[in-house]
């Protein structure tokens, strides 16, 4: 699914891809191509994904109390 912005009429080229950048971010794709630029090793995934949820549980039990 291609992302389109379409300029507006009298729109600043700056101010499109202004727009195309924060659409792109919030649809998570840049991160995305970047996290698949090199491969990574299933063992590393698992690390990766245990440390964010060992950080997210320790916010929660913090702002719990």
């Amino acid at each position: 699914m291609p992302i389109e912005i379409k300029i507006r009429k009298n729109e600043p080229v700056d101010r499109a891809i202004r727009r195309l950048k924060k659409k792109l971010e919030r649809e998570n794709i840049i991160n995305d191509v970047r996290a698949k630029r090199y491969y990574e090793k299933p063992c590393e995934k698992r690390r990766r994904k245990n440390k964010v949820a060992a950080f997210t549980a320790m916010l929660r039990a913090r702002y719990a109390q």
